[in-house]
């Protein structure tokens, strides 16, 4: 069991017997029961904010034991002006990767996913619209945006997608029951490169993900920015990222390999 799912069901006990308390032999004070909520409060808003913790969903946030290789991994996608430019860099690394595409913007270049597709890598979901708030959002919201990404992405490819991962990483017990509810399997990371801000700086992405580095790394990284006003910082810092992979003699998979039992290490 996940450690945020443990430690929510730890603290929502100890809240019930605070309660139970209360009623058995008195209101505990004032001061206490302002703690207590205000530590229960932050402990659900990290299991909102920190997907790797698992507290609402099941989440793929490294690759299982004895895994090999380094699963990169793009989101924000597809954009006709700087997804090319991340695909031609893998094509001549011969490296495969995963993508968790915007279902508006995958109806809009259908002919990046098929080249995505084409070469080798893996199309995953980042739900239709990337509202920032879908966290927020109403049961109702998060089903329609989610099964609308499903069928535009079965459309252009042929297949169901099954990958899942939630815009900004937030997630919260609704979307966990919508995603159980439609079959997807929610992946996070364990290398985030903060390459998809405005500010961010290439050699600083690269390094920051060259710590990461090793076998079973989930590394987040964008393909495109969000609003299409600029490059991320990851596509100058890609070609970095991959001499320290090769290296160390790391290759790149896709994540759907891993859940498939594909290279994995048994010995």
């Amino acid at each position: 069991m996940p450690t945020g799912r443990i430690l929510l069901y730890v603290s929502s006990l100890a809240a019930v017997g605070l309660v139970v308390r209360s009623i058995a032999i008195g209101p505990i004070p004032i001061w206490l029961a302002a703690i207590t909520f205000t530590a229960y409060l932050a402990i659900i808003l990290c299991g909102v904010f920190f997907l790797r913790l698992g507290m609402f969903v099941d989440t793929l946030s490294s690759g299982p034991p004895g895994a090999r290789g380094v699963a990169l991994t793009f989101d924000d996608g597809p954009s006709p002006k700087s997804t090319p430019k991340v695909l031609k860099l893998l094509k001549e690394a011969n490296i495969k990767a995963t993508f968790f595409v915007i279902g508006k913007k995958a109806e809009a270049h259908p002919e990046i996913i098929k080249d995505i597709l084409d070469q080798g890598h893996a199309v995953a979901m980042h739900s239709y619209a990337h509202h920032r708030l879908f966290s927020l959002k109403s049961a109702r919201y998060v089903r329609e945006d989610l099964k609308k990404a499903i069928q535009v992405l079965t459309d252009i490819t042929g297949e169901r997608p099954i990958l899942f991962r939630p815009p900004i990483g937030h997630t919260n017990p609704t979307i966990a029951r919508i995603v159980k509810e439609l079959g997807l399997q929610v992946i996070g990371w364990n290398v985030r490169a903060l390459d998809g801000v405005s500010i961010a700086n290439p050699k600083k992405v690269a390094l920051r993900v060259k710590r990461g580095l090793k076998d079973g790394a989930v590394i987040l990284m964008h393909d495109a920015s969000e609003r299409e006003d600029r490059d991320p910082a990851s596509i100058a810092a890609l070609p970095t990222i991959i001499n320290v992979m090769k290296a160390k003699n790391l290759p790149g998979v896709r994540v759907d390999d891993w859940l498939v039992g594909e290279h994995i290490d048994q010995s």
